[in-house]
C-alpha cells in the first residue's frame, strides 16, 4: 500500500439535527464527515447488513458495476476544503478488449457506502488525515452520554416495573368485574 494513503474504519454513525455524523479514523485519530439523513441511513443499513426489498441508489450502483463487469478497486478520501470532503473511486474493468481503469469523483459519503457494500477498505490521503481535527474525545464523550442515557432508561423501566403491583395475588375483585373496558 502506498505511504500517501492510510486505511481507516467507520467508528460510528450518529444522528445530528441536520443529518448524520460519520466518525472515521484509525487508532491514531478520528475525524467526522457530516452527511444528510438519507446517506446516513443508507450507511447504517449497509453496516447492519439489512436486506431491502427494493434497491436504493447505492445498491443500484453496485448492481450496475457488477452487470458491466466493472469492479470498485479503491475508495480514497483525497481532499478537504472548507469542511467539505472529496473522494475518488477507482474502477477497474477487464474483458476481451483489454483492461480499463477509471478514476471518478464521488462524495465521500456515497463512496463509503459503496466501499462497505463491496467489502473494500476505506482509505484517506495522509494530507487529509493530517489536516483534520482529532475528534476521538468527542466520539468517546458522545458514546458515554449515550450509554448513560441508556442506563438511565433501563433504570426508569426497572423502577416502573418495581412500582407495578399485581393485586391479583392478593384476592382483589378486579378480575370479577364484567364491565368491558374497566378493571
Amino acid at each position: 500500500m502506498q505511504k500517501d494513503v492510510l486505511p481507516i474504519v467507520i467508528k460510528g454513525v450518529m444522528p445530528t439535527a441536520n443529518g448524520c455524523a460519520i466518525f472515521l479514523g484509525n487508532d491514531d485519530k478520528t475525524f467526522v464527515i457530516y452527511v444528510d439523513h438519507f446517506v446516513g441511513n443508507a450507511l447504517q443499513v449497509t453496516l447492519e447488513g439489512v436486506k431491502r426489498d427494493r434497491p436504493l441508489t447505492h445498491d443500484l450502483i453496485g448492481h450496475i458495476l457488477t452487470g458491466l463487469g466493472a469492479k470498485l478497486a479503491r475508495v480514497i478520501i483525497n481532499d478537504v476544503s472548507e469542511g467539505t470532503f472529496f473522494a475518488r473511486l477507482l474502477l477497474v474493468m477487464e474483458n476481451e478488449l483489454g483492461k480499463k481503469i477509471v478514476e471518478i469523483d464521488a462524495r465521500p459519503s456515497d463512496a463509503t457506502v459503496l466501499a462497505i457494500q463491496q467489502q473494500l477498505p476505506l482509505l484517506v490521503t495522509r494530507k487529509v488525515f493530517d489536516s483534520v481535527e482529532d475528534m476521538t474525545e468527542v466520539l468517546e464523550r458522545v458514546r458515554a452520554q449515550q450509554a448513560a442515557a441508556a442506563a438511565a432508561s433501563e433504570d426508569s423501566d426497572d423502577d416502573a416495573d418495581s412500582t407495578d403491583t399485581d393485586d391479583d395475588d392478593e384476592g382483589d375483585d378486579a378480575d370479577d368485574n364484567d364491565e368491558p373496558g374497566k378493571s
